[in-house]
């Protein structure tokens, strides 16, 4: 009785741990399909509204691969893929930093592309309108420590939320669509702004 028990336990948790498995694979098929949309080669464009404890903001977003251009009516925000340029249209200042995984996020919702691959463990759940996945951090000192992201059944993402230790942020995307885009587009010009200040924080 004793053996028939434990035989029993133990299919259970190979079958608990077997669906975990395929859950987690699913997720990572959803995400490998979504980047694929995204990582359009010649590049692509999105409008954006973002809430939660990084703040607020609204406008659009043009990425090529790594590199993003985000505009609001406050700022332009450049990335190469290296640096980034934060032009602030009051002040007429341009910050130059280099910039961790959770600033990129903050400012490019596709940012998650480049790293649900390593260090975080995929779920996911289906809806009505797609699935929706939730990654989670394995290692604690990883500044982005979850994330959930809504992707329709064309695999388009349409919202992203974001932990980190400030809390939750959610940038909600609509209007997706390709568009070729030159690399430069996403480099600060000096010549287009000729009177602003540039303060570089590197």
């Amino acid at each position: 009785m004793k053996k028939i028990m434990f035989f029993t336990i133990a299919m259970l948790l190979v079958v608990a741990g077997t669906k975990a498995q395929t859950n987690a694979q699913k997720a990572r098929t959803i995400l490998d399909k979504a980047a694929a949309v995204v990582s359009n080669k010649d590049g692509a464009q999105a409008n954006y509204t973002m809430s939660g404890k990084l703040g607020s903001a609204s406008g659009k977003i043009l990425v090529k691969g790594n590199m993003f251009c985000a505009e609001s009516q406050q700022f332009i925000i450049w990335y190469d893929g290296k640096t980034q340029w934060t032009y602030n249209k009051q002040a007429e200042e341009v910050n130059v930093s280099t910039p961790n995984s959770a600033q990129q996020q903050t400012m490019n919702p596709y940012n998650f592309i480049h790293i649900y691959k390593n260090g975080y463990k995929l779920s996911h759940t289906a809806t009505a309108g797609g699935n929706v996945v939730r990654l989670v951090a394995s290692d604690a000192k990883k500044s982005i420590k979850e994330m959930k992201i809504t992707v329709s059944k064309q695999y388009v993402p349409t919202k992203v939320e974001m932990r980190t230790d400030k809390g939750w942020s959610t940038i909600t995307l609509s209007q997706f669509k390709s568009r070729k885009l030159a690399d430069s587009t996403f480099k600060f010009s000096s010549k287009d702004y000729p009177n602003a200040e540039v303060i570089d924080l590197r």
